[in-house]
């Protein structure tokens, strides 16, 4: 009985408390924690999935027994810096500067209630993954080329919950692309959000990547080794109607 009950708490959804928490995120965009009520709400075993995931490959067994903490490398600007122009560090903290980010801001506005809600209760592994998807949310942008605008997010929130499935996040594109297309009927946004998809599949899965690794390495080589794909419609939207990017 234990068992069937710690499943069921694991796999459990709360679709309302969702739809309320969306409704309070589209009045106030900038309420980043009702995003993280939204992924508590629906997030069901979707973490204890990633990490058996991992664990299906030597890569990912090593990241599992390293856990390392990528902040440490993204928050030292000056280590940044030193890195050769055109490499994943550099290009990433070319974006951060531009934006006027740091990755301890993402951790920042990640502490709320709602967070400790969607921990409780994880394993030490899936705690980690939870934190190192986080942490990397910037260099996400970095290699998949997406900016920080509404339409380069919702992209990008495409592409990450394709490469690891979250029903928070499926939530999140669903609403925001029906809200396009009946606020912003000449802009078909489902033709970037599927672009984002197809980038996903096509590319190695990031969370099994060593970044700490990574970051040295020269971008456009890194990202021919991963299988990352331009954003040819992002980018041709960006150059034709620019003005569309924060519509909606």
């Amino acid at each position: 009985m234990r068992s069937i009950k710690a499943f069921w708490l694991r796999n459990e959804i709360k679709p309302l408390v969702a739809w309320r928490a969306m409704r309070e995120l589209l009045r106030n965009p900038d309420d980043t924690t009702q995003v993280f009520h939204i992924i508590e709400a629906l997030k069901g075993d979707s973490l204890g999935r990633a990490v058996r995931r991992l664990e299906s490959t030597d890569r990912g067994q090593a990241l599992l027994r390293a856990k390392p903490d990528i902040v440490t490398k993204l928050n030292d600007r000056a280590w940044l810096l030193s890195l050769p122009a055109g490499s994943v560090g550099r290009a990433y903290y070319d974006f951060v500067h531009a934006e006027n980010l740091s990755a301890d801001e993402l951790i920042a506005s990640s502490e709320t209630s709602a967070r400790e809600e969607l921990f409780h209760g994880l394993s030490e592994e899936e705690t980690w993954l939870a934190d190192r998807l986080r942490d990397i949310h910037d260099l996400q942008h970095v290699m998949t080329g997406y900016g920080r605008d509404p339409v380069g997010e919702l992209s990008l929130l495409s592409f990450m919950t394709t490469q690891t499935p979250n029903r928070g996040i499926n939530f999140i594109v669903w609403v925001a692309k029906w809200k396009y297309l009946r606020e912003v009927p000449q802009f078909d946004v489902r033709r970037l959000i599927r672009e984002g998809a197809m980038i996903a599949r096509n590319a190695v899965w990031m969370a099994e990547i060593n970044w700490e690794e990574k970051l040295a390495e020269p971008l456009e080589a890194v990202r021919r080794e991963l299988g990352f794909e331009p954003p040819r419609e992002y980018w041709r939207l960006r150059e034709q109607a620019p003005e569309l990017l924060f519509a909606g």
